[in-house]
């Protein structure tokens, strides 16, 4: 069985990739000039293309049977989609894996889930193999908090005292490839939801037990949050996100009733569990420290 991963160098796609693979098949990934150097799992073709130059995709299609598609968010995510889709449809792909988002229908005026929202229903219309997997908002997007929490002592996402089912990204790679490499999956969607409601507090509890100080959370300054997102993204990056977390406070986006039942039977394991992730991610913060202090 022949793949192209399509967003196969990212965070989320690099998982997937190196899932295929343990899963024995053969994988080609698409990448971006900038991510033509990333390191790939061993076995794994990479090739170089862009979603808005058809002749790239097309090119790295042939001869594949299979299709998994992840494209980034952008501006011209749903063109970028939409022309993977369409060359997948010309050439009758076997089957097309599409990475959406959990709730995309109840999140139209958030940019990024309003272009999944297209791609899923062009996917339905048309006479395509299709499989659509919903992740909700990824676990690992915290690791990049290092500094706020172990420094400023606070958890910055505005997760609300709600909170919402976040899932780790090795449970969605899991996910995918078993969809890609096993029958009984065509037409389905899953939605990808971890096992926990986080709240913002409860978070910061977690953090806290961790680090071995208080942190405090931030809260749902919304205005405030879209200022700090717009020091390290694009501004219509920071309002698409701002939008995303304004949408989880207004409306909610936690597991439906049957979600974590229906992914653990595909995983054949319970999905991972938020506090776990953390404990792992703190023990590496304090490796490479070490790591750090040995080296100096």
């Amino acid at each position: 069985m022949k793949i192209l991963a399509i967003g196969g160098a990212g965070k989320v796609g690099s998982q997937v990739v190196k899932e295929l693979r343990k899963r024995g098949a053969t994988v080609r990934a698409l990448v971006r000039a900038k991510d033509r150097t990333a390191p790939a799992p061993e076995g794994t073709e990479l090739v170089e293309g862009d979603l808005l130059d058809p002749v790239s995709v097309e090119r790295a299609l042939d001869g594949m049977d299979k299709l998994y598609l992840l494209n980034a968010v952008a501006p011209d995510e749903l063109t970028q989609g939409l022309i993977a889709y369409d060359l997948a449809k010309k050439r009758k792909l076997k089957q097309i894996v599409y990475h959406s988002v959990f709730k995309a229908e109840s999140f139209r005026d958030v940019p990024h889930f309003a272009s999944k929202l297209a791609i899923e229903s062009a996917l339905r219309e048309f006479d395509v193999p299709f499989t659509i997997i919903r992740p909700n908002y990824f676990f690992q997007n915290d690791e990049s908090l290092k500094e706020p929490l172990t420094k400023a002592g606070v958890y910055p996402v505005p997760l609300g005292l709600r909170g919402i089912s976040a899932v780790d990204i090795r449970d969605i790679a899991e996910a995918a490839a078993i969809a890609l490499t096993s029958d009984g999956h065509l037409g389905k969607t899953y939605n990808l939801n971890g096992p926990d409601v986080l709240s913002g507090p409860g978070v910061a509890e977690i953090w806290s037990g961790l680090l071995g100080r208080e942190i405090h959370y931030a809260g749902e300054d919304m205005e405030a949050f879209e200022l700090q997102m717009r020091q390290s993204a694009p501004s219509w990056s920071a309002f698409d996100i701002r939008m995303m977390f304004q949408g989880y406070l207004e409306r909610g986006f936690v597991a439906g009733p049957d979600d974590i039942e229906v992914l653990t039977k595909l995983l054949g394991h319970k999905p991972r569990c938020y506090a776990e992730f953390a404990q792992e991610t703190a023990q590496s913060w304090k490796g490479a420290v070490r790591s750090a202090a040995l080296a100096a």
